[in-house]
């Protein structure tokens, strides 16, 4: 049945025949034409899924008691062997003497809500915010799961406005407390509240307005809540630095402003935080079918074919490229991008880049590098490195404009040293440099620099992302950054990546697949939610060769080990999923089979598969989006 179709029932309660129209029939596996002969009303039941299956009879009965209309939402296994969920409308019709006598209703297709509603919980959860909406007066308010979680309370889908208020410190408004100016508006309030869990005190900011109904005349008040507590808590030391600050000496102003710049930043990286986070995951995963779909489609022209086609297709995957590079940039700067940190010798990482940053830079920059023999090392992420060394490269060949000389340098510092800043640095640090003697900037451009979105560039020639991505990444892996300019004379940006013990690891070296297609006995279990990109994986696989199996969540991947056991040579499975996560199928599958390697792909795995930002150790992760190259790859890492 399509989305939002209906089927329709009758139930001839004296003559326990049960009758339905085709589409309800088909949809439900039962012939058309015994449905319209009428059918034992068991028949009802036949295709509920098994765990819906006594709240419907509970239902049923109550038509069969007194009550008039069926109201109910569950899932059904379709005759196509898919789960969809229904609602079903129904009425009880009673006889001369008020006893039933028919019950008729229809069955409408519900899925396609669902899942909106479950992708919308996902997206609250992984932005921290809860939604609530309540009518003033009245005793209950509607809300949703993570609204009950930033108050400590159990999920429910409405709560008394009584218990909500019990929660709220003593000189805070009250959460549906109206505006002074009057009941039709719902002001930003914040509020000081003791979570009933573990009896935290937080802080939430509630954002709401009031709806008024076109027909009722009614007004209902609709909003969102949040945690601030971590800002409330700058702002309190801000205030009580104001307080005292006649006594303070100029060191002191210095630090308060020190402050308010890391409240500034912190504010931005928790709104593009809370943005990126909630929209990575769904934006990674149109990109990895939109990237998957332009390699396949590529990998099918020949000589013969449409140069024009060609060339569309080229643009379109660049075009998608940049969208997927915009997205890791926005989590590094809010420092919430998996981190893979290896130990690795600086050294030896600028060494293998020397060709691609001679190439980046081009032939007109003078590049020279000073990488001593004795560099200490350090542990990072090195593909982060990189892309932060490139980054920090061609913003000094623009800053040159394409001429000039540009130098990499590393250096080791001890403890003790300080930061053009002042900062004192609290342990060994290995120092990488890029300087250019390009047009420097100002003090008030500097002060800007590793803000997102900001850019000296011209409209269209940059994201202004560059040096926010280095500055969220050099955060994250615990280290820091300075930058010195002066204007006409060039600039120069460190970053200080903390030392560690122990020898660096020798790089792998690149896999490489062959490009003929062969078949091989091995079988790959796909899991992915998403449709599309589910589909893109299988036909990845199977174009070269595996057995794939699929499934779309949890329960039916774990249903599918348990048929094919030892058969199943590799698990690839979403991370962010409805019910199971990726991690809670990944140890059901190991209690089936220990041995069995497990390869996790997502666009933004939240904590579920890192600690501190960093992906834990023996955890394998392919980032979302992946091109048919990258995935073929990593699959026969594993298996191999």
């Amino acid at each position: 049945m399509a989305a939002g179709a209906a089927g329709s029932w009758d139930w001839d309660i004296r003559e326990d025949r049960l009758y339905l129209d085709d589409r309800m029939a088909a949809l439900i596996g039962i012939d058309p034409a015994d449905a319209q002969d009428g059918l034992p009303t068991r028949a009802f039941f036949t295709a509920i899924y098994p765990a819906d299956v006594n709240r419907i009879r509970i239902g049923v009965a109550g038509i069969l008691h007194g009550a008039e209309v069926f109201l109910k939402t569950y899932r059904i296994i379709g005759a196509d062997g898919l789960l969809r969920w229904v609602e079903a409308h129904g009425r009880c019709h009673l006889d001369a003497s008020g006893l039933p006598e028919r019950f008729s209703g229809i069955l409408v297709d519900v899925t396609g809500r669902r899942r909106v509603e479950e992708r919308l919980r996902v997206a609250q959860s992984a932005g921290g915010i809860g939604t609530f909406e309540h009518v003033p007066g009245h005793a209950t308010a509607q809300v949703s799961e993570q609204f009950c979680h930033l108050l400590g309370l159990n999920p429910a889908v409405a709560l008394p406005v009584a218990t909500i208020n019990r929660l709220v410190r003593p000189g805070s408004p009250h959460f549906f407390e109206p505006s002074a100016h009057g009941p039709d508006e719902l002001a930003y309030a914040e509020i000081a509240v003791t979570r009933a869990d573990d009896l935290e005190v937080r802080w939430l900011a509630r954002r709401g307005e009031a709806i008024r109904d076109v027909e009722g005349g009614g007004v209902r008040h609709v909003g969102v809540i949040y945690d601030i507590t971590e800002s409330k808590r700058v702002e309190d030391a801000l205030r009580e630095l104001n307080d005292t600050l006649e006594q303070r000496v100029e060191s002191e102003i210095a630090e308060r402003l020190q402050i308010e710049e890391a409240l500034r930043q912190a504010q931005k990286m928790e709104a593009v935080g809370q943005l990126t986070g909630g929209i990575a995951h769904d934006f990674n995963n149109l990109l990895t079918v939109i990237l998957g779909s332009v390699d396949m489609a590529l990998n099918r022209l020949d000589s013969t074919s449409d140069e024009r086609v060609a060339r569309a297709l080229t643009n379109a995957r660049k075009g998608a490229e940049r969208a997927a590079a915009l997205t890791q940039r926005l989590l590094a700067f809010s420092r919430r991008q998996p981190l893979a940190p290896k130990q690795i010798a600086v050294t030896r990482l600028l060494q293998g880049m020397t060709d691609l940053l001679a190439r980046a830079l081009g032939e007109t920059i003078d590049l020279r590098t000073v990488m001593p023999a004795d560099a200490w090392t350090v542990e990072v992420d090195p593909n982060q490195l990189e892309n932060a060394i490139l980054n920090l490269a061609v913003n000094a060949r623009d800053a040159m404009g394409g001429t000039g000389i540009l130098t990499v340098e590393l250096a080791n510092v001890e403890a003790g040293g300080k930061l053009p800043s002042g900062t004192v640095l609290p342990r060994d640090y290995v120092v990488l440099s890029v300087s250019d003697d390009g047009a420097g900037m100002s003090e008030e451009t500097i002060g800007h620099v590793f803000e997102p979105f900001f850019t000296t560039k011209d409209v269209g020639k940059g994201t202004g992302l560059g040096l926010s991505m280095v500055y969220g990444f050099v955060k994250q892996s615990g280290g820091d950054i300075d930058i010195r300019s002066t204007l006409g004379a060039g600039t120069t940006v460190s970053i200080y990546l903390p030392r560690t013990a122990g020898d660096a690891l020798e790089p792998r070296e690149p896999f490489a697949i062959e490009d003929e297609r062969r078949r091989l006995d091995e079988t790959v279990l796909i899991v992915e939610d998403d449709e599309d990109v589910r589909q893109f994986a299988v036909d990845c696989l199977v174009e070269l060769g595996y057995t794939v199996l699929e499934a779309n969540g949890g329960a039916s991947a774990i249903a599918l080990l348990r048929e094919h056991g030892a058969a199943v040579h590799l698990l690839v499975t979403d991370v962010v999923m409805p019910g199971l996560s990726g991690r809670d199928l990944a140890d059901a599958a190991h209690q089936l089979n220990p041995d069995l390697p497990v390869l996790y792909v997502s666009g933004y795995p939240r904590d579920v598969i890192l600690k501190d930002g960093r992906i834990e150790s023996g955890v394998e992760l392919l980032s979302k989006p992946f091109t048919h190259q990258t995935f073929a790859a990593k699959i026969r890492e594993l298996l191999d």
